[in-house]
């Protein structure tokens, strides 16, 4: 039987995806990966409107369903391309959709090149000690200085802040309003004075995580995504894409995270019985999320996708741990061994998955990092099942009356 996700490529009969790979062989023709540094082949990229095939022409698109952007993947497969989203995750999974869909014609300008090229890294800044989950409760202010905003607050859990160049805020600008109505979006220049990024280590004894302090740290209000008090309309902009990029990859067909299981299997001689059946069911799990998320990708919305993300994210999390529990189990002695120990480093990127022993510690934060799978369940039983909302005291009280 044909997997449609992974079907040879034919003739196509869709003018649209003839143009996409016309487009992307010439590209590879025209900077061949092997002798092409990232930067140029990914500024090259962006030109060619391969950077995402759904945004406006000059920004990166070509103004065609985002379905095509799987036409760009399958001709770059193979070809010792870079990866964006390895270069800068954030800002392409996250940072790219939220300035096209809310910024200015200059911000677009601005930002979204650099952003592709991995020449300006991105962060996100909306947690906070006593705001993950209820996100809407943050008590980071900005206030407003004439044409620039005062900033003045602590965001936390924020991955690769610092490698980056800008971050993306939402401050609460207007305390008497209810939680969710008094917020605002902004970009803020990582470097500006006033911003002190902190490590904070993991268990893999990396710091990919940090937290941010902002001191009286001015914001030009040119720099402000959407309008003012409109920031948590735009922060679900940011989060229903962070869902798509953590849980919605699509590698090809045994690709991705399950590797690490089958590598860490063949290495340890191939066991049959248990740990082979054990194998193959975590195999066909990996397949039947890789194919949700492929199916779900054909009619995910542009700007603010739908509730899909957190299907792949909830599914992804919990598979992932599974996986990576399954590479250490059958390396035996060895897997409780890390290598190269837990230096304190500070990384140059995210989501090192170099070894099983990394990855299984590494893939503990899933369940938590951009939403945790309960508030993924509730997404799901709220939007999709159609299920009563938790109940939600404090959901038109004033911020400042809420008791934290």
């Amino acid at each position: 039987m044909t997997d449609l996700a992974d079907a040879p490529a034919t003739a196509p009969t869709d003018p649209d995806e003839a143009r996409v790979r016309e487009a992307a062989e010439k590209l590879i023709a025209d900077h061949p990966p092997a002798t092409t540094d990232p930067v140029t082949f990914l500024g090259a990229q962006f030109d060619a409107g391969l950077a995402w095939v759904h945004f406006d022409e000059g920004f990166g698109g070509l103004g065609l369903r985002p379905k095509l952007q799987k036409v760009v993947q399958e001709v770059l497969a193979g070809t010792g391309a870079p990866s964006p989203l390895a270069r800068n995750p954030i800002g392409h999974g996250m940072g790219a959709p939220t300035v096209f869909a809310h910024g200015s014609e200059a911000q677009k300008q601005r930002y979204l090149r650099p952003l592709f090229t991995g020449e300006e890294v991105w962060c996100q800044m909306f947690s906070e000690p006593g705001a993950g989950s209820d996100v809407a409760s943050l008590g980071t202010r900005a206030v407003r200085d004439g044409d620039e905003w005062i900033v003045n607050g602590q965001k936390v859990w924020t991955t690769v802040a610092h490698l980056s160049r800008w971050g993306m805020l939402v401050a609460r600008t207007d305390p008497d309003q209810p939680k969710h109505k008094g917020l605002t979006y902004f970009v803020v220049d990582m470097h500006a004075p006033g911003v002190e990024v902190r490590p904070l280590y993991q268990i893999t004894g990396e710091a990919e995580f940090n937290e941010v302090y902002f001191t009286d740290v001015r914001v030009p209000d040119a720099e402000r995504l959407g309008d003012v008090g409109d920031g948590w309309r735009v922060a679900i902009t940011t989060l229903m894409n962070e869902r798509v990029s953590i849980g919605g990859g699509i590698p090809p067909k045994g690709t991705g995270i399950i590797q690490t299981a089958v590598k860490a299997w063949k290495e340890a001689g191939r066991p049959g019985g248990a740990v082979q059946d054990e194998l193959m069911q975590l195999w066909s799990r990996a397949e039947v999320v890789r194919l949700t998320n492929w199916r779900a990708s054909q009619n995910r919305a542009v700007g603010t996708p739908g509730p899909e993300g957190s299907i792949g994210k909830s599914a992804s999390a919990d598979l992932n741990k599974a996986i990576t529990e399954f590479a250490v189990t059958v390396m035996g002695p060895q897997g409780m061994l890390m290598p190269g120990g837990f230096p304190k480093v500070r990384p140059e990127h995210a989501l090192d998955l170099s070894t099983a022993q990394k990855a299984f510690l590494r893939c503990r934060a899933n369940s938590i990092e951009g939403g945790t799978t309960e508030i993924m369940k509730n997404i799901l039983g709220e939007r999709v099942l159609g299920l009563p909302g938790d109940v939600r005291v404090d959901k038109d009280r004033p911020w400042t009356e809420v008791p934290r």
